[in-house]
């Protein structure tokens, strides 16, 4: 299946816990003022990669934890990153997913078109709502506006209620 994708970062520390390879998806609808990817906004933009040959960066380096699929907004590609986080998780790496939608929302609307369901049902981690110009904060873990949370997915889902995490006893 193909991505259409800004870039990607092979050991980033910065886009969840541990060591990560990020992959910044091309195209997002939210457009927030003074996002930090704004070179992501055009659906058209970045490059096609099929999500293969993303596996098989991923299986190069042997120090990662995980996998981030940040953006753009990676649920513009769900079904895709779905695809390819089903096979991150054979390989026994978590995934932290950040969007500019809520959790309730995506819940709401997630059907076999949009495939929502099936990013979040592969997602350990959400980081999700829009970046607030106006909320940033650099002190804050792994987000970059105070309105954001990071959800504990597969507890949310459970609950049917998001749950936080602030990885200081969740993480191991």
């Amino acid at each position: 299946m193909l991505l259409r994708i800004s870039g990607t970062v092979n050991d980033s520390i910065v886009d969840g816990p541990g060591f990560r390879y990020t992959i910044f998806t091309q195209g997002c609808p939210h457009h927030c003022p003074g996002c930090q990817n704004p070179q992501t906004h055009a659906f058209e933009g970045g490059k096609i990669m099929s999500t293969s040959e993303l596996l098989a960066n991923i299986r190069k380096n042997p120090l990662l934890d995980g996998v981030t699929f940040s953006g753009g907004e990676p649920f513009c590609q769900a079904e895709a990153l779905a695809e390819l986080g089903r096979e991150v998780k054979k390989l026994g790496l978590n995934i932290m997913t950040y969007t500019g939608f809520e959790l309730e929302y995506l819940v709401k609307n997630q059907d076999a078109k949009n495939h929502y369901g099936d990013l979040l049902e592969v997602t350990d981690w959400l980081v999700d709502g829009k970046f607030i110009e106006s909320k940033k904060s650099l002190n804050l873990l792994f987000r970059g506006s105070s309105n954001q949370r990071i959800l504990d997915i597969h507890k949310s889902l459970t609950a049917h209620k998001p749950i936080t995490t602030n990885f200081g006893t969740d993480f191991a």
